[in-house]
């Protein structure tokens, strides 16, 4: 292997030698260690919460504890009315995803491939983005009144923005290399979106999914506030009528389990999607 060598001059300038480079070795973490790590700092959380709640440090009205919690899951779960909730509130937030990120991926990839799309649609998009999507609830109820579809609709407003912002982007990043080589192998049209420019923006996409999903629940939240009796933002209506602090905090609880699930299934797409990001990423 050839060895770099400074020039005579450099040396006798700066008194050094350039090192030969050194081969990285990627060192992974055990599977026995990493998942533990992932758990710790909630399991600290948790362990403060409860430690404050039993030795009396958090007023029951305003922290309620781990076991009144339980207590509060197992009664409605015991009653069916827990697995109803969190389904209704699902199947919201789905349909609501499902439509706004599948316009802001339309939206997106017409304003990156072409400049007329960009023309017709970024301006809009920019004030869509602009406008807070909880400034349109009035308006919402007004126009669709207060039944599944103003919920859908208010979630998939919420998400459409930032779906086109980073499918744009990640269009627009597309290297014009590759995608000159590939029309000179004969990809074209749909076959060339599909199997070139797809799988490069593929990342800014699953970025883009991963934001989608968290906003969606901030949509939800705001949507089930509003002429529900079903989801756990109706639960969290009757928390707050009868100063239920245990209920508050199991559907804090229940919002952050649906995260999870959202963050987990795009986890498990960019594993199957992008099998070569591993072997080019940074870590």
């Amino acid at each position: 292997m050839a060895v770099l060598v400074a020039p005579a001059d450099t040396v006798a300038a700066t008194g050094t030698v350039l090192a030969p480079p050194r081969a990285r070795i990627e060192k992974r973490r055990p599977a026995w260690l990493s998942v533990p790590l992932r758990f710790l700092l909630p399991a600290l959380v948790f362990a403060a919460w409860w430690i404050g709640s039993a030795t009396g440090t958090l007023s029951p009205q305003v922290l309620a504890g781990p076991p009144k919690v339980w207590s509060a899951f197992t009664e409605l779960a015991s009653s069916g009315q827990l697995a109803d909730f969190a389904l209704a509130s699902f199947t919201r937030a789905a349909l609501g995803v499902a439509l706004g990120v599948g316009t802001g991926l339309i939206l997106g990839f017409a304003a990156g491939l072409s400049s007329l799309g960009e023309e017709l649609v970024d301006s809009t998009m920019q004030i869509v983005r602009a406008v807070p999507f909880l400034a349109l609830v009035p308006l919402f109820i007004a126009w669709f009144g207060i039944d599944e579809m103003y919920k859908v609709l208010l979630i998939a407003v919420a998400t459409v923005a930032p779906m086109y912002a980073y499918t744009y982007l990640g269009v627009r990043n597309v290297d014009r290399k590759l995608v000159e080589a590939a029309r000179g192998f004969g990809l074209t049209g749909v076959r060339l979106v599909l199997e070139v420019i797809l799988p490069s923006a593929l990342p800014g996409v699953l970025m883009a999914l991963r934001v989608c999903l968290s906003i969606s629940i901030t949509g939800l939240i705001a949507a089930e506030q509003v002429g529900t009796n079903e989801g756990v933002g109706y639960l969290v209506t009757l928390a707050q009528e009868y100063n239920r602090t245990d209920y508050m905090v199991l559907c804090v609880v229940l919002y952050a389990v649906l995260g999870l699930i959202f963050d987990g299934l795009v986890r498990i797409v960019e594993k199957y999607a992008m099998p070569w990001r591993r072997q080019v990423a940074i870590r």
